[in-house]
This record gives C-alpha cells, sequence and structure tokens, in this order.
C-alpha cells in the first residue's frame, strides 16, 4: 500500500482537516515510512510464538489492603486550628 495525494485528500476530509501542499508532501513520506516499517515487522516469523497478554507474568505483591486505624479521632483533631467536638471546622465554600 503506497500513500498518495488521494488518499491523503480522503483522510482529510474524514477528519475534517485542511492541508497546505508542503504539509501534504510531508504527511505523505511520514505514512510512507510508517507503512514500510510495518511492512518490516510483517516479515518476522512469529509462528509458534504466544500472544503477550500480562508484561509481568508474577501475581502482584505486596501488603494485604487492610484498613487499621492509625491515630485517634481526639490525636488527630489536636492540632487543628478549628475544630468543633468531633470534627475540622473550615471556612464555609459556595460556588
Amino acid at each position: 500500500m503506497t500513500v498518495d495525494e488521494h488518499l491523503i485528500g480522503q483522510l482529510a476530509n474524514l477528519a475534517k482537516l485542511e492541508f497546505e501542499a508542503e504539509a501534504k508532501t510531508e504527511i505523505i513520506k511520514d505514512l510512507n515510512r510508517i507503512l514500510s516499517f510495518v511492512e518490516k515487522l510483517n516479515e518476522i516469523d512469529t509462528d509458534g510464538i504466544e500472544p503477550l497478554i500480562y508484561l509481568v507474568d508474577d501475581s502482584p505483591s505486596g501488603r494485604d489492603d487492610i484498613a487499621h486505624l492509625q491515630i485517634s479521632q481526639d490525636e488527630g483533631l489536636q492540632n487543628a486550628p478549628k475544630h468543633d467536638s468531633d470534627y475540622f471546622r473550615v471556612p464555609k465554600v459556595i460556588s
């Protein structure tokens, strides 16, 4: 497959784009380079190779996701500039 001005015109029409003449020639060169690269990839023998689904075969390692209380509510409110008996007090925000 080769890219020519007719194909670029069709692609530009589908994408609702407009190109100047200089830009069209650059796009033609770039797309032809991309297609030649893909054709080189098609030359590689991939028989007997399974598709890669996951990048890593290992299961995720790490700690268990268990919630636990680090500090008490009173300790959390100790350093608050303003607080109620149980809550932080913040300025009213109206949008």
